[in-house]
């Protein structure tokens, strides 16, 4: 594997070269959404999530998800979508500078990092901020962070994108970004006209959102009738 070579390419893509002029990207919109490629929220092709929305309730209630976190989602909307570029900045900067994290974007065949792989999930990752924002928990959403555990699953990892890159992420990694996905969040949450105390009540809704999130994906991983 020639590290250093996709190592440099995907840090350069990931700061500069992934922000492309005129590309829908973040689209609040379901008309803009609908334009990112391999973005499906909503598509009667997905596959029904395992876990019912009963279910799916009790797993709210026992990480004290609240109708206030949705609240303080929501309001985080407002500051975020004007940040998502940045935000993604951010992110990008952290995978490409830890190899191990970058090496699930790169090629099985020379080991170098896919940016057109790196750019396609820039896009939807986009989306998903505003999406978790939006905070809205029906079927569909849920269908959804079914269809994202698998794509991060080796079940159909690369399939959307048509790529040919490492075709599994370890599951240790899901979790493990929990932290760092919301902890660099935290500083965007400060850039509206919030006070403190509200910047953390949206800080602590989206620590619980990705959570659950995070919980959802994990199912591809998890032996049948064990999850």
């Amino acid at each position: 594997m020639r590290k250093h070579s996709w190592f440099v390419k995907a840090v350069v893509a990931a700061v500069g070269t992934l922000i492309i002029p005129g590309t829908v990207l973040a689209d609040e919109s379901a008309t803009g959404a609908s334009r990112i490629p391999g973005y499906t929220f909503g598509s009667t092709e997905l596959a029904k999530s395992p876990i019912s929305l009963e279910e799916f309730e009790l797993l709210k209630k026992t990480v004290l998800f609240t109708d206030e976190d949705v609240k303080y989602l929501r309001m985080s909307h407002h500051v975020l979508k004007n940040h998502v570029e940045d935000i993604l900045d951010v992110w990008y900067g952290f995978v490409g500078s830890n190899s191990h994290l970058l090496h699930y974007f790169t090629n099985k065949t020379d080991g170098d990092a896919n940016g057109e792989y790196l750019a396609a999930v820039r896009k939807r990752f986009g989306q998903w901020i505003l999406d978790t924002a939006g905070a809205t928990y029906d079927q569909a959403w849920l269908n959804y962070q079914y269809e994202i555990g698998l794509r991060h699953h080796r079940t159909k990892k690369n399939k959307t994108d048509a790529v040919a890159a490492v075709d599994h992420i370890d599951y240790r990694y899901l979790p493990a970004l929990a932290y760092p996905i919301t902890t660099t969040l935290k500083p965007f949450l400060a850039k509206g006209d919030s006070n403190a105390e509200t910047v953390d009540k949206m800080h602590q809704a989206w620590v619980k959102s990705v959570l659950l999130q995070t919980i959802l994906w994990s199912q591809p991983y998890i032996k049948e009738g064990d999850f």
